[in-house]
């Protein structure tokens, strides 16, 4: 089997990481990958944005299966293209990819399907919007409705903190055609966990759960990132709780969009809140998360290409999903200014050091090889993600990786995890 991963971050790493162990699999290409990708995959120089690009590379290579991992392709309608040709392609189309694409329209389906969310209300007027943040209590949460790169929302006790994103996001289109729209929602308390699972439109197989970690410093402090770590098992949700997210938000969900004439096809990620009044979803994403991926992957005992082909075939009633018992920890390492203005090009050592830790493997995100030197080339620079007997000595071995590591301007959180002992 010939299998083309679309994406180059440390989600898609993990993803080939854990397919390439598969015997069926011939081979591995990336679009366009990465320093660490290259020593498993095939790394072509095609962006995950360029539709025809990859079109084109599949049709020319005759790719077996087509697993994609970033939302933009999807949502530009790639799994649809593929799907045209009569291609293999893991991930949803264009229409069922508006679940993530445009928070409103996934808001509807909830309405409309009884699924529990936060309340909200979308605006396109920025007078309108301020007038409603007025009958809002702190923390005010502003949302752009469309992809943002998961720093598109603004959690904030500050009026006029939140005044100023929603100009930011109506008026200065910061986030492009993202921002034409602006959602004012609900303040959701409670801890945040990240559900996901895998359909083929019908039956619906969930993953573990992770918890991830948004904002950039410790103690959750400082601005929203795409995510500064992860960690996996849950020991504070029990097995009947986590039935319950399945069914009443990922289960429906899938359900919901069949009524809706939408078969979805895919991975479905829901970020939920624990609140006091039960599960609520904060939103759902079109693929796999990223830092999630690196947790919940290297815990896997089943076949991940089997259930992705499963998926495109439609018979993942057949299957179940099998778990490792050990626990798993993911750190982000970021480049100096991460989630702002960022310099690349630093040289990266230790990281041969760092995989000696055991348990640890290291997830390239944003890496490029450069005269002969593996140097940074993003915010998010690696996925340092370690194995343990249990929830301490995964952190514990993922931090001691972390330490082996430098590169100038590097940051990470100190305290990936705590939460669970909390």
């Amino acid at each position: 089997m010939k299998i083309l991963v679309v994406g180059g971050g440390g989600r898609e790493h993990a993803l080939i990481w854990r397919l390439a162990q598969n015997p069926t699999v011939d081979r591995i290409y990336a679009a366009p990958g990465n320093a660490g990708i290259a020593d498993e995959a095939t790394c072509v120089p095609v962006s995950a944005g360029d539709v025809t690009g990859l079109v084109e590379f599949v049709e020319r290579n005759g790719i077996d299966l087509t697993v994609v991992g970033p939302e933009a392709p999807l949502v530009a309608g790639l799994a649809d293209e593929l799907d045209a040709r009569a291609f293999p392609v893991f991930g949803p189309s264009a229409a069922a990819a508006q679940i993530e694409a445009s928070k409103s329209w996934a808001k509807d389906i909830c309405e409309r399907h009884d699924i529990a969310t936060a309340r909200s209300e979308t605006f396109g007027d920025v007078d309108e919007a301020l007038m409603y943040l007025d009958a809002m209590q702190a923390p005010l949460v502003v949302k752009a409705d469309g992809l943002a790169a998961g720093k598109g929302v603004a959690v904030t006790e500050d009026r006029a903190e939140a005044d100023a994103f929603v100009r930011a996001i109506l008026l200065d289109r910061v986030f492009g055609e993202a921002g034409a729209k602006v959602l004012i929602e609900e303040y959701l308390d409670g801890p945040e966990i990240s559900a996901l699972c895998l359909t083929d439109g019908k039956e619906v197989l969930p993953l573990a759960l992770a918890q991830d970690h948004k904002r950039v410093g410790d103690g959750d402090t400082g601005p929203n990132t795409g995510g500064m770590g992860a960690y996996s098992p849950l020991p504070f949700v029990d097995d009947d709780l986590e039935r319950s997210i399945t069914w009443d938000t990922l289960t429906q969900a899938v359900r919901a969009l069949e009524a809706e004439g939408i078969t979805y096809r895919g991975v479905l990620y829901a970020g939920m809140v624990l609140t006091a009044d039960g599960p609520k979803l904060l939103e759902f994403n079109c693929r796999f998360g990223d830092p999630e991926t690196q947790v919940i992957v290297p815990r896997m005992a089943s076949d991940l290409g089997e259930l992705l082909l499963a998926c495109v075939e439609g018979n993942l009633g057949n299957y179940k999903m099998l778990w490792k018992p050990e626990s798993c920890v993911t750190v982000t390492v970021a480049s100096a200014g991460y989630p702002g203005e960022i310099e690349t090009g630093m040289p990266i050592d230790g990281l041969r050091e760092a995989e000696e830790v055991d348990g640890v493997v290291v997830f390239h995100a944003g890496t490029a090889m450069r005269d002969g030197r593996v140097v940074t080339s993003g915010g998010r620079v690696l996925s340092v993600s370690a194995m343990g007997s249990d929830l301490a000595e995964a952190r514990e071995r993922a931090y001691a990786a972390c330490e082996q590591i430098t590169f100038e301007g590097m940051h990470y959180r100190k305290d990936i995890g705590e939460k669970a002992f909390a």
